[in-house]
């Protein structure tokens, strides 16, 4: 079991503060304004929710997290996450443990998934990885009445592997095994400034940060992959989570979405010389 490695710097180290920082991120202004509820009359099939702080994009995060407490809880949750650190993807069978306890994987998916070839189990990759950890605690907040039913199948995706294959390869191991599963996909959105190295927009910054991810967000809602592809190429844009979501719109079917929240670091700070923006967009069956 691998301690978790970002608790003291993403969100809170002991278990009564990152409780606390929990309900603020459903509270806050920016939340959902209520806490996750008990009644299952959603039915989601996937988020796309952000990773940073939880002080920054915590209250983002808890719009998909709310949707996901009203869905029956599935065999799985499946994290399509980006590494930052490196270019190789890869899965891992090794459970966390965060403030909040251990969080298992379910190891029967990840070694069936691997056995087709596409994507290998790399345990050395994670640690340093907090793109699939900061959900951890919001999936453990939800479900605090239901743990046992918490299982993962944690994938960091890079561009060393083929994301259509992947794709068929997930939807086969979920038929073969007869399960299902919510997909979570971590990424932020636009990164702008000098801290990042991409400076677009030298007026009115807010705004048409906004506008920028506003056409990324329609093509994804519409479930167009390539011409997803085809703007984050284009325009160079720093999306972190891009390969992730291209799988998942690869994996969905017909479905609806919604997004729940939108909003950016600087806003947050009230100061756009640097900006990150975060998003909560739920898929629901049709």
């Amino acid at each position: 079991m691998r301690k978790a490695t970002f608790a003291g710097q993403f969100y809170p180290a002991s278990q009564a503060a990152l409780g606390k920082a929990l309900e603020q991120a459903f509270l806050g202004e920016r939340g959902p304004g209520s806490l996750p509820p008990r009644k299952h009359d959603r039915h989601v099939i996937a988020v796309i929710v952000p990773h940073a702080g939880y002080d920054f994009s915590g209250q983002a995060a808890a719009w998909a997290y709310h949707a996901i407490a009203a869905t029956e809880t599935p065999d799985l949750f499946i994290i399509l996450a980006p590494n930052h650190h490196s270019a190789e993807s890869g899965a891992t069978i090794e459970p966390v443990e965060t403030p909040l306890g251990m969080v298992r994987v379910d190891q029967a998916f990840v070694r069936g998934l691997v056995e087709k070839g596409t994507i290998g189990l790399d345990d050395q990759i994670m640690p340093d990885e907090h793109s699939i950890e900061v959900q951890l605690p919001f999936l453990q907040f939800i479900l605090k009445d239901d743990l046992e039913k918490l299982k993962i199948a944690p994938l960091l995706i890079s561009a060393d592997v083929d994301l259509k294959q992947l794709a068929l390869d997930i939807k086969e191991t979920l038929v073969e095994q007869n399960k299902n599963a919510i997909f979570i996909v971590s990424s932020d959105f636009t990164h702008h400034g000098p801290q990042y190295h991409y400076q677009r927009f030298n007026q009115d910054t807010a705004a048409k940060i906004y506008e920028f991810d506003a056409q990324m967000i329609e093509l994804i809602k519409e479930r167009k992959a390539a011409e997803f592809a085809e703007f984050v190429d284009k325009e160079l844009a720093t999306v972190c989570g891009a390969l992730p979501i291209q799988l998942l719109l690869l994996l969905l079917k017909p479905c609806e979405a919604k997004l729940e929240q939108y909003y950016t670091s600087g806003d947050v700070l009230d100061d756009y010389r640097n900006s990150v923006s975060y998003a909560a967009i739920v898929f629901e069956q049709s």
